[in-house]
């Protein structure tokens, strides 16, 4: 499923806005501003035509709301570009060389953005997988799987960095040694979940954080939306795997259609409330993925085969082939006419290595060890 779109119906920043030190100096203060909106700063920016007349004109009472204001005369952009280092970003600014030119097509492009890592891959080279923070186990490991095979087929996986489908794509990434972007919704200075700080720690390491936000900026749910846009405008094609009603997955998605770019998800049980973002998308034209099988082959992709190669041992490989579905330790031991502790020492080294788990005492083949046992 893409959408149509030769170039930018809408209006964006115009050229010059950052030219002077006084202009980032400015663009610093209005992007910590807390209310008012990218879109009516664009509009601001075409009747002012620079950063530091528009605040000037927000600073002066004649745009913003009264805390914008306040909030506006009272920050030091000395203060703030000292947040933005300590916490080891850099400000890329509209029209810099670094301002990834994928975002100066979407609509309500940040005028900036905070970085942390590596810089911000090319959009041919980007794949977004979204979906629900209350995720099923099974979606979790989709998300795993979809995000290892990306970066192993030298795709970047960007995601919100959030708990849930989010975490597992990045961990996904990161598990095959590849690098990821996680898109906040908050300053690059914030985790906004429990736990969160070390899954961005290990993405600024290998990978990229970037926000719109100014350090400090607290996650407050307007945020998102937002964000989502900006996850939506890196990539090539948007992947949902769950999302209930009312999902920001589904706003990403809208977003990458609207983008002219392409989008696909993984169905779920017509049951499940997680499964309908994906299925309405799938409803409306998404691509439908099975896994990452079939969305490497939908974007012509191709996995790294040295990469992937895993070194089972012959006793590994077997008991792979033996779990045609939840089996008991004891029908492995007998298929494989080996004795109960050496089946079941092979079935716990395949779980510590992620190839199989354990479900109410019986064990069955994850996502990776499917693919294992095709090969």
């Amino acid at each position: 499923m893409s959408g149509e779109a030769e170039g930018p119906p809408w209006p964006t920043w115009p050229d010059g806005f950052v030219l002077t030190d006084e202009d980032r100096r400015a663009l610093l203060v209005l992007s910590a501003l807390r209310t008012i909106t990218p879109r009516r700063l664009i509009d601001l920016a075409a009747e002012r035509a620079t950063a530091a007349a528009v605040l000037a004109h927000v600073r002066g009472g004649r745009a913003g709301s009264d805390g914008d204001r306040r909030f506006a005369r009272s920050l030091d952009p000395n203060a703030l570009a000292a947040r933005a280092e300590a916490s080891g970003a850099r400000f890329v600014t509209w029209g810099s060389p670094e301002y990834p030119s994928q975002l100066e097509q979407i609509h309500d492009p940040p005028a900036a953005l905070y970085v942390i890592g590596a810089p911000l891959p090319d959009v041919t080279r980007a794949v977004a997988i979204v979906g629900a923070r209350r995720c099923t186990a099974l979606g979790r490991e989709q998300a795993a799987d979809l995000g290892s095979a990306l970066a192993l087929a030298g795709v970047t996986v960007v995601s919100g960095a959030a708990r849930g489908i989010d975490a597992a794509a990045h961990e996904g990434a990161l598990s095959a040694g590849r690098a990821t972007v996680g898109v906040l919704g908050c300053g690059v200075d914030v985790a906004y979940d429990p736990g969160g700080r070390d899954l961005l720690r290990r993405i600024g390491a290998s990978g990229t954080i970037v926000s719109e936000f100014a350090p400090g900026t607290p996650p407050e749910p307007r945020n998102f939306p937002a964000r989502n846009r900006i996850v939506a405008g890196l990539c090539r094609a948007t992947v949902a795997v769950e999302g209930a009603a009312g999902s920001g997955s589904l706003i990403t998605a809208e977003h990458a259609l609207e983008f002219g770019r392409e989008v696909f998800a993984v169905p779920g049980s017509v049951t499940s409330p997680l499964a309908h973002v994906p299925l309405q998308l799938i409803r409306d034209g998404a691509g439908m993925i099975r896994g990452s099988e079939d969305l490497l082959h939908d974007l012509g992709l191709e996995l790294d085969a040295q990469a992937v190669r895993e070194d089972l041992s012959d006793a590994e490989v077997r008991g792979l082939g033996a779990l045609t579905g939840p089996t008991l330790p004891e029908r492995v031991a007998a298929t494989l006419g080996i004795g109960l502790p050496e089946a079941v020492a092979v079935l716990m080294e395949l779980e510590l290595r992620g190839f199989v788990r354990s479900v109410g005492g019986r064990y069955e083949a994850t996502l990776k060890g499917a693919a294992a046992s095709a090969r």
